[in-house]
C-alpha cells in the first residue's frame, strides 16, 4: 500500500512540479485563495471556485497536497491541469473581507491583492508565460493595478529583454475597473520610466517632447506648451534661471492644460512639479556614491505630467494645470556660487548660500506662476530634501500644507491608493529659520542647516504661495524601490501618481 501511495502522490504532483517549458506559448491564470479559517477549508475566490468546478476540484486537490496553506502574497504554480491553460498560478489574498486599517492609513484588502496579483504574474513570466488572465480577487482595479506595475520592468537599453506579458481580465464583468486600475498603474510606470532612464536619454527637451507624444492622442483636451528660456526670462523667472546656468542644456517651462470639466470656467487643480533632469549639486557638487541616482531628481516632474496624461486618458471630468519647470543643475564658470543673489518672479530676493538646495528655487517662480490661473488648488511635487528620507523613509509621501480641506482630501485617495501620505508641520519656527538673512529676503537653506531640513524647505516655498489651498509634496524618500513596496521592482517608483490621480478625481465629485 505504500509504494502504491507513493506512486499517486508522485502522479499528482506533476501538476505542481517546476515544468515551465510545460507553458510554451499558451496562456497563464491567476487566481486567488483567502487564508484559510479555523472551522472551515480552502476559501477561493468566485473565480477560482468556477475554475476549481471545471477541473473536477483538481485545484483543490492540489492546493491540500502541494503544502501548507498559501500565506499572504506567496504564491504557487500548478502545470497541465487544463487544456486552456497549461500554468496556473494560485496566489494568497489574506484575510478575506479586510479593510481600511486606521493604524496601517490604507486599504488592506486592496494592498492583499496588488501584492498576490503581482506575485503570480510575475511567477508566470518567468516561466515564459506570453498571456496572462487574471482573476479579479473582488477588486478588478487593484488587480489591474498589480499585474501592470508588478510586470514593469524598465529594459529599454539592455540587449537581452524580459519577456513581454499581455494581461486581462478572468472571469468578471468589472471590465470598467481593470481598465481603470490599468490606466492608473500606465501613468506610473510611465513616471518610472522618465525617472529611470539616463539623464544622457531624458533631457529637459527630451522629457517635454515625451510628455507632449503622450498626450498627442488626447489633443481635443490637452493643450501643451514649451516655454522657451527666452520665455522663462520675460517672466522674470531669477530663481529658475540661476538654476539652468551651468548648464549646456537648455531649461523648458513645460506647461500642460487639461479641460476635462464640463464647465470650461471652472477654477483648475494646478500641479506643479521639480524637473531637475539630473542634479550633480551644481558647484556645491554632491559626493559621486549614487550620484547617478540624482537622473531621478525630476520625479516631481514625472508624476504630475505622468497624472495629467492619466486624467486625461480616464476623462476626469476636472480641470488640470500642470507646471514643470525642467533643468540640469550642473557645475560650470557659469554657475551660480555659494553666497550669490538672486531674484524671483515676485521680487523677492534669495541667497544662495547651498547650490544643491535647487529644487526650492525652479518651485519658487513656478509657484508663483501658478497663481495666475486663479487655482482651485496647488499642489507641488518635488524629490526635495534628503532630510525627508530620514523622516519618513519610504512609508510615505512627506505633505506640507496650509489647508486641511487639501490635507484630508490628499489623505482620503492615498487611504484608496496604498501609496500614503503623512502631514508635516508647517510652523512659524521654521520660517524664521529661512527670513534670517544676511544679504537677501530669504536664504535658500535653513539657519541651521541641517535640522528640519523638509520644514526648512517646505517654509521656504511657502513665501512664495498666496493661495489658501496649497500642499507641498516631499518624495525623496519614496523615489526608488528596493523590496518595500512588494508589487513594484526594484528601481525608481513613479510614487506618488496613483494617489494625485486619485486625489484629482475626488475633486469632480466634489462640485
Amino acid at each position: 500500500m505504500i509504494p502504491l501511495r507513493r506512486a499517486v502522490l508522485a502522479n499528482r504532483c506533476r501538476y505542481f512540479s517546476a515544468s515551465p517549458a510545460l507553458c510554451g506559448d499558451g496562456k497563464g491564470l491567476v487566481l486567488g485563495v483567502y487564508e484559510k479559517e479555523k472551522e472551515g477549508g480552502l476559501h477561493l475566490t468566485e473565480s477560482a471556485t468556477s475554475f476549481d468546478s471545471s477541473v473536477s476540484g483538481k485545484l483543490s486537490e492540489l492546493l491540500h497536497i502541494s503544502g501548507p496553506a498559501l500565506k499572504k502574497g506567496k504564491s504557487r504554480i500548478f502545470y497541465g491541469i487544463h487544456k486552456n491553460f497549461p500554468c496556473v498560478a494560485v496566489v494568497g489574498l489574506g484575510k478575506k473581507g479586510a479593510g481600511v486599517c486606521g493604524m496601517e492609513k490604507w486599504d488592506v484588502g486592496k494592498e492583499n491583492v496588488r501584492q498576490a496579483v503581482s506575485v503570480g504574474c510575475r511567477q508566470l513570466q518567468d516561466a515564459e508565460v506570453k498571456h496572462v488572465e487574471v482573476d479579479d480577487c473582488g477588486d478588478a482595479q487593484s488587480a489591474a493595478e498589480g499585474a501592470a506595475l508588478g510586470l514593469f520592468q524598465y529594459d529599454q537599453l539592455k540587449s537581452k529583454k524580459k519577456a513581454k506579458v499581455t494581461t486581462q481580465l478572468h472571469g468578471s464583468a468589472d471590465t470598467e475597473g481593470w481598465e481603470r486600475g490599468m490606466l492608473y498603474a500606465e501613468g506610473q510606470n510611465l513616471a518610472r520610466l522618465l525617472m529611470e532612464a539616463p539623464a544622457n536619454y531624458v533631457t529637459p527637451t527630451a522629457f517635454a517632447d515625451t510628455i507632449e507624444e503622450k498626450v498627442a492622442r488626447h489633443a481635443e483636451r490637452v493643450t501643451v506648451h514649451k516655454r522657451s528660456q527666452a520665455w522663462i526670462a520675460e517672466q522674470q523667472m531669477g530663481a529658475f534661471l540661476s538654476v539652468t546656468r551651468g548648464s549646456e542644456e537648455p531649461p523648458v517651462f513645460l506647461e500642460i492644460h487639461y479641460k476635462g470639466a464640463p464647465d470650461c470656467t471652472q477654477a483648475p487643480l494646478v500641479l506643479v512639479g521639480k524637473g531637475v533632469t539630473f542634479d550633480s549639486g551644481g558647484i556645491s557638487i554632491k559626493p559621486s556614491p549614487s550620484m547617478d541616482a540624482m537622473r531621478a531628481d525630476m520625479g516631481g516632474a514625472a508624476t504630475v505630467c505622468a497624472s495629467v496624461v492619466t486624467a486625461a486618458a480616464l476623462k476626469l471630468p476636472v480641470n488640470i494645470i500642470g507646471l514643470a519647470p525642467l533643468c540640469e543643475n550642473m557645475p560650470s564658470g557659469k554657475a551660480t556660487k555659494p553666497g550669490d543673489v538672486v531674484t524671483a518672479k515676485n521680487g523677492k530676493t534669495i541667497q544662495v548660500d547651498n547650490t544643491d538646495a535647487e529644487g526650492r528655487l525652479i518651485l519658487a517662480d513656478a509657484l508663483c506662476y501658478a497663481h495666475n490661473f486663479n487655482p482651485r488648488a496647488i499642489v507641488n511635487v518635488a524629490t526635495l530634501t534628503g532630510a525627508m528620507d530620514v523622516a519618513l523613509g519610504s512609508a510615505a509621501t512627506g505633505v506640507f500644507t496650509n489647508s486641511d480641506w487639501l490635507w484630508e482630501q490628499l489623505q482620503k485617495a492615498s487611504v484608496v491608493t496604498g501609496d500614503r501620505v503623512w502631514r508635516m508641520p508647517l510652523f512659524q519656527h521654521y520660517t524664521r529659520q529661512v527670513t534670517d538673512c544676511q544679504l537677501a529676503d530669504l536664504n535658500n537653506i535653513g539657519k541651521y542647516s541641517r535640522s528640519g531640513g523638509a520644514c526648512t524647505a517646505a517654509a521656504f516655498l511657502r513665501e512664495f504661495v498666496t493661495a489658501p489651498h496649497w500642499a507641498h509634496l516631499d518624495i525623496a524618500g519614496v523615489m526608488a524601490n528596493k523590496d518595500e513596496v512588494p508589487y513594484l521592482r526594484k528601481g525608481m517608483a513613479g510614487r506618488p501618481t496613483r494617489t494625485l490621480v486619485e486625489f484629482a478625481g475626488s475633486l469632480a465629485h466634489l462640485g
